[in-house]
């Protein structure tokens, strides 16, 4: 348990988090990232903690986002921004300049 502020709940929580994304294939270092920024997400939305970004609790909770910002196909699929880092990653030419269906084009999908 990586915060001592955490009850019973939130540990168990960060548990199963950790658990899923390992499942998924993160390393454990990741893992233990995704799944501690989303408990303290949870915690700071609830008005757990004592200080808490704008961004934290203005936006959606993390179970409720689920995959709409994630790389896998869905409705809308991956992010323009992530199609652009996906780009640069494979030193695809003009990417600066592509709408996201360009980008999609370009990458072949």
């Amino acid at each position: 348990m990586p915060q001592q502020a955490w009850n019973k709940k939130r540990e168990r929580q960060y548990q199963h988090i950790k658990q899923s994304a390992k499942d998924r294939g993160e390393s454990k270092d990741r893992a233990e990232e995704i799944a501690a920024r989303t408990v303290n997400k949870n915690r700071a939305q609830s008005g757990e903690s004592k200080q808490a970004s704008r961004s934290s609790t203005n936006d959606m909770s993390p179970q409720r986002r689920g995959g709409k910002r994630s790389g896998r196909k869905g409705p809308k699929g991956p992010t323009k921004d992530q199609l652009y880092n996906e780009a640069k990653k494979r030193g695809v030419k003009g990417r600066s300049t592509m709408t996201k269906k360009e980008l999609e084009k370009a990458l072949g999908r």
